[in-house]
């Protein structure tokens, strides 16, 4: 038998398969020189056989384990994480006793049926859109379900800077329905139904591929048979891997006021902050440009260094009104002008607070935009008059 007859291995994927650590750990663990084969510290990339003595610290990994597929049906708050740290991860809820890891995500809020196992190889072939293999949900929702709906969600539907593949969706009842999806976009079908008004109430996935939770209540698991193994192997021999796979949706045409309604980019979020498709015009820009004039020549008209000279600050001279004279043991009110409304002082108080904000914020950040809002406000703000005196009220003698 030549070199080239013996199988090798990536040293990383060959420690991660003996379910000593995950492929990640073990690129640190060949980092510090902690890994040797037959004696020597390797590089990175470096392939091994079977035939090679692979040790961590010194101490000779063992030998690959028996592969494991386990079916969850997870219930409503769990999270398909393998961090530890995080309190709810499916690894300690099944408390399995070798290193193992979920296949694909299932989100917190959801249930039903998810794979853990400790095989590597098989998991991006599942889930590639590109392999197009089957994943189906009974979804519940807040409207009622119309042929409109449907038909919609199964033509696909513009979200997360794409367009959904076309799928399968079928009627359940009024409130229910039934999707069967290839692809795996982070809370597809949450956001496919916010794209139509719609909420849903419950998720749960009922079969994988092959596999469905029939047996299973919520929070049982089992490990996955030998025939239904060999079918799933069958079904993911021709199935690719690589990113090439990664085929997520169609060609989403660039569209205006065609977003999903969550996330960052959404078209609630660009029209209330006017960036994206909801940016200003260019004469939009130069008309914000004039209105601000008055609120320039307010900041700049204000000297703290000479109190005594005349401002058209409109807020000092309201802060100034409040003087008394004595005459003949009586007092009397100066003349004032109308004092602004608890709002209209809100609303300044609001201003400063965003202006001292965005000197630490990069331009066209929410402050900047509550600023230039309220600056607004406050240039077409009219004083309310003042409330006449009643006759009889007292009144403040000067000191």
């Amino acid at each position: 038998m030549t070199q080239q007859d013996i199988k090798q291995t990536r040293l990383n994927k060959y420690i991660s398969d003996t379910g000593y650590c995950s492929r990640r750990e073990a690129d640190r663990l060949i980092e510090q020189g902690r890994v040797t084969i037959n004696g020597k510290i390797p590089e990175m990339g470096t392939k091994v056989s079977d035939d090679d003595m692979v040790a961590v610290n010194g101490k000779p990994v063992k030998a690959k384990q028996k592969r494991i597929y386990i079916a969850l049906n997870k219930p409503e708050g769990i999270t398909c994480t393998t961090e530890r740290h995080i309190q709810g991860n499916v690894i300690d809820f099944i408390d399995y006793s070798t290193r193992i890891f979920p296949i694909g995500r299932l989100d917190k809020p959801s249930e039903g049926l998810i794979f853990l196992t400790n095989d590597g190889d098989i998991v991006n072939k599942i889930l590639r859109a590109g392999n197009a293999h089957e994943k189906e949900y009974i979804v519940k929702v807040d409207s009622t379900v119309t042929d409109n709906f449907l038909t919609g969600m199964a033509n696909g539907v513009p979200i997360l800077d794409t367009i959904t593949k076309p799928c399968k969706v079928t009627r359940e009842g009024r409130f229910k329905f039934r999707i069967i999806l290839t692809q795996g976009l982070n809370q597809q079908i949450r956001r496919m139904c916010e794209h139509f008004g719609f909420q849903v109430k419950s998720l749960t996935r009922t079969r994988i591929m092959n596999i469905d939770m029939k047996g299973l209540k919520t929070g049982q698991w089992r490990l996955l048979t030998d025939s239904e193994m060999a079918e799933i192997n069958s079904m993911v021999e021709s199935s690719s891997s690589t990113e090439e796979a990664s085929d997520y949706g169609q060609v989403k045409p660039k569209t205006k006021g065609v977003h999903s309604k969550r996330g960052v980019n959404s078209a609630a979020r660009q029209k209330r902050f006017g960036y994206g498709d909801y940016a200003p015009t260019p004469g939009q820009v130069l008309n914000d440009e004039a209105t601000s004039d008055f609120w320039n020549q307010d900041e700049t008209s204000s000297d703290l260094n000479k109190q005594d000279e005349p401002t058209s600050d409109f807020w000092t001279q309201n802060e100034k009104s409040s003087d008394f004279v004595e005459q003949d043991s009586d007092v009397v009110e100066k003349d004032k002008p109308a004092s602004f409304s608890d709002e209209q002082i809100a609303s300044r108080a609001r201003f400063d607070s965003a202006e001292k904000r965005k000197e630490r914020k990069a331009p066209a950040t929410r402050f900047s935009i509550i600023a230039e809002r309220e600056k607004a406000k406050l240039a077409n703000a009219k004083p309310s008059p003042e409330a006449p005196r009643v006759k009889g009220t007292l009144s403040l003698k000067k000191k």
